[in-house]
């Protein structure tokens, strides 16, 4: 028997890669979406002849069986990796955006934003280019040599960080690559950053690849459902606790099963408390809803946690914030029912492991326990904690702070001012605590916090992508003057691009959360304050203050700023941003020194055990009674 030749088409690996993610598309519950739904790439010798020329063929003579492939320049490297993870994040991981980079530095620089979304567990594709394979030019320009291997690169860095590495070396190795990165993108458990070295000669190097790789491909993003001899077991733990508790994570919303929780709470009357990453699964004002919880929560899911004889942890990976450093569930009958799509999230703290869909598991869940109810006496509790909480959130939200505002003053002001499905992005320092305290969201999409890498210089290029993941969709990030210093590049591209969101602007001349947990620690907020001076002048509080003009800086990348000292005059402010259709930043001085919430809880970060400075001293005597509670949950 004769075959009949395969239809092949001659392409560059720069070309075929290109015209391959083009026709890639995720499906859930029926709703289709292109996959790849654009990119970012800053271009060098190692990018430029290869996927730059792709790129560029793509834009002027789109793809015939797939269409063009939307580009954006952005500035900087890591900034491009952030905001495609905010794209992925926005859209609850069923889209994301490439991204490229040059040889050496530029690629190197993606290795944090691979980190985040690792962490974070959110798609983004990387494409970092690499050293000739030929290895004709070696040391080509901006590589590293390596004495012991020939075949080691400084793209090797991306392995510890990502959810898929891959080299491609030969054309015949794209094809094999591409299909595992789509599918480690659409897989709901082991997503995160997925990266694709490619060798600066082998992009621009011809193959015939088989027309058929380029036909459309629509991969299913799943949802595993509950099995029964896990509900069972898990129906007879909640049947028997007293006190439980719902610690609802990121998981829930990119289940999109919002709803779901909402009905299970209502059914059951238990109580739901949220992660940084969960906050809004479940709105403020609903019956069972109560707050942050962990380390940086209010007192009303902290109270309630600290006696929980069941948590029930939904979509959460249980960071230390979480947990309190595991001093947070202090019930010594504590145990744990973990629903989780990823099993090494689900067996935590010793859990009963329900690998599932949090909307499958919800629903099942739900119907198995009907008629169930947490007794009155425990539902009586949990409204006055609730009660309690949300008064103390209003009084800390208008405080009338003199003579600087507080941070927490803006966040009350923003969260009166914003619609339910507008969005408020920040990352890294004391705001994300404040806020996960304190913020009262209303929706699921409301609330973006990246606190999983806690990365400073995220909230800048993160507002870039979730306004092109939601358009119509009000975006506010707020910005510290620590991270704006180290990230502020991607506002050209903001305002290249002609992208609207709004910028609060926080200037305190220091980092307040690392200057507070230094002299909780006994470190006297040693180099923690922008201050001028001689020898030692600036690490102290003796140095005048280093009056950096982040509003004139930041009209230089071609925004507009609004210059306000109030309460008052920020809201007037924010309506104005909000009616304008430029990029725009609010600036406003805060009080570096808070005032903050009330904790209710502890974070574990050592202290020296020997010191010749009292401070530290009396501060190690604090962390040994704070350390007490601290254990394993075994049962």
């Amino acid at each position: 028997m004769t075959t009949s030749p395969v239809p092949t088409v001659r392409l560059t690996v720069a070309q075929a890669t290109i015209r391959f993610l083009v026709n890639q598309y995720s499906e859930r519950d029926g709703v289709e979406q292109r996959l790849i739904a654009g990119a970012f790439g800053i271009f060098g010798h190692g990018n430029v002849a290869g996927l730059g020329q792709a790129m560029l063929q793509n834009e002027l003579d789109p793809e015939p069986d797939g269409g063009e492939l939307p580009y954006i320049m952005p500035r900087n490297e890591q900034g491009q990796v952030h905001a495609a993870a905010a794209f992925a994040k926005a859209t609850n991981r069923l889209q994301t955006l490439m991204c490229t980079a040059s040889i050496g530095p530029g690629s190197l620089n993606m290795v944090t934003g691979a980190a985040l979304a690792t962490t974070n567990r959110v798609p983004v594709l990387l494409f970092p280019s690499d050293q000739f394979a030929t290895r004709y030019p070696d040391p080509v320009l901006q590589q590293i040599e390596n004495a012991q291997t020939l075949d080691t690169t400084a793209n090797d860095a991306f392995r510890p960080v990502s959810a898929f590495f891959d080299r491609i070396n030969r054309p015949e190795q794209l094809l094999p690559s591409l299909m595992q990165a789509m599918r480690t993108l659409v897989d709901p458990a082991d997503t995160g950053a997925v990266v694709i070295a490619m060798p600066q000669d082998v992009q621009a190097e011809a193959f015939d690849f088989p027309v058929e790789m380029f036909a459309k491909r629509v991969w299913h993003v799943r949802r595993p459902p509950l099995e029964r001899a896990a509900l069972d077991r898990a129906v007879a733990l909640i049947k028997a606790a007293e006190r439980p508790l719902i610690v609802s994570g990121g998981g829930t919303i990119y289940s999109e099963a919002s709803q779901e929780l909402r009905a299970f709470a209502a059914a059951t009357g238990i109580p739901v408390s949220d992660t940084q990453a969960g906050k809004g699964a479940i709105n403020f004002d609903h019956p069972q809803s109560v707050g942050g919880v962990g380390s940086t929560g209010g007192d009303s899911a902290n109270h309630l946690a600290d006696q929980a004889d069941l948590v029930i942890g939904i979509g959460t990976r249980y960071s230390d914030f979480t947990t309190a450093s595991h001093t947070q569930f202090k019930n010594p009958e504590v145990t744990f029912v973990n629903i989780n799509v990823k099993a090494f999230d689900a067996v935590k703290n010793a859990g009963e492991m329900l690998v599932a869909d949090a909307r499958e598991a919800l629903v099942a869940l739900t119907e198995a326990l009907s008629g169930h109810q947490v007794s009155e006496a425990y539902a009586a509790e949990v409204a006055a904690e609730k009660a309690a909480w949300e008064a103390k959130v209003h009084q800390l939200t208008h405080l009338g702070h003199q003579p600087l505002p507080a941070q927490i003053e803006v966040f009350g002001a923003l969260n009166e001012l914003m619609g339910d499905n507008d969005v408020v992005i920040n990352a890294a320092g004391s705001m994300p605590g404040d806020l996960q305290a304190l913020w009262q969201a209303r929706t699921p999409v409301q609330y973006h916090v990246e606190y999983g890498f806690s990365c400073m210089g995220y909230e800048i290029p993160a507002a870039m992508g979730v306004k092109l993941a939601l358009p119509d969709s009000e975006v506010v990030s707020i910005v510290g003057d620590g991270t704006y210093q180290m990230l502020p590049m991607e506002l050209a591209t903001i305002a290249q691009e002609g992208i609207k969101v709004i910028f609060v602007l926080l200037q305190n001349y220091g980092y307040a959360s690392i200057g507070a947990l230094s002299e909780s620690r006994g470190s006297q907020r040693f180099g923690t304050r922008y201050r001028q001076g001689g020898q030692g002048a600036s690490h102290t509080a003796d140095g005048a203050k280093l009056d950096v003009d982040i509003a004139a800086n930041a009209r230089s990348w071609g925004i507009d700023v609004i210059e306000v000292h109030t309460i008052a005059e920020f809201k007037d402010a924010y309506r104005q941003a909000e009616a304008s259709e430029r990029p725009t930043m609010i600036h406003i001085e805060t009080d570096l020194y808070g005032p903050n919430p009330p904790s209710s809880s502890w974070w574990d970060v050592p202290v020296s055990e020997v010191s010749r400075i009292e401070t530290t001293q009396a501060a190690y005597a604090e962390h040994l009674r704070n350390r007490a509670p601290q254990r394993h949950y075994l049962r």
